[in-house]
């Protein structure tokens, strides 16, 4: 019978250390490692229609394009408003109607139109939100959106492309603004 050397001994007694110390550890024991259901890498997209379904209670992260269109332009949802509230504010939205409409047959500026709205408000100039298009003929405003308020009630206004301007009540949008946002985020 051979008898190992000492560095022999030695050489195993560290392999078998590493592969003993190397099985006993579990990743999700460090504290720096998120749980599995909220890792990103454990996340799947959702099976297609025709594609064989998950396990019930899998997570899986949606490929609806109508439920990502919508959870993308959530920012515009507007808070809903109570009958009284939108009652309340109808008569603003005519005098901005009766004003856009007035100045949608004369040129006008931003400074102009901006003011005039507040003044059918009951704002300042610089509370009025304004988002405007290019002028129409001989320098008529044209494919203006403005909107103000205080509280979640709004009433917003445009002059269209066609010289036609409404006005409407409306409730702020979640993003904190009266007009909805363009988008492009």
């Amino acid at each position: 019978m051979s008898r190992p050397t000492p560095r022999t001994a030695t050489g195993a007694l560290l392999l078998a250390g590493l592969v003993l110390l190397g099985g006993c550890a579990d990743p999700a024991d460090d504290p720096r490692t998120p749980p599995a259901a909220s890792a990103p890498e454990n996340m799947r997209y959702c099976p297609a229609p025709m594609e064989p379904p998950l396990a019930p209670g899998t997570p899986c992260i949606s490929q609806d394009p109508d439920q990502k269109y919508a959870e993308n332009h959530g920012y515009r949802r507007q808070t809903e408003l109570t009958p009284q509230e939108r009652a309340g504010a109808q008569g603003a939205a005519e005098r901005l109607g009766r004003t856009l409409r007035g100045l949608a047959a004369k040129p006008a500026g931003e400074d102009e139109i901006r003011a005039a709205a507040a003044a059918a408000l009951g704002l300042s100039p610089q509370d009025v939100e304004y988002r405007a298009g290019a002028p129409g003929p001989g320098g008529l405003p044209r494919d203006i959106a403005l909107g103000g308020g205080t509280g979640k009630v709004c009433v917003n206004g445009l002059i269209g492309t066609d010289g036609t301007a409404t006005a409407e009540v409306t409730g702020r949008t979640l993003d904190g603004t009266c007009l909805p946002g363009l988008g492009g985020h």
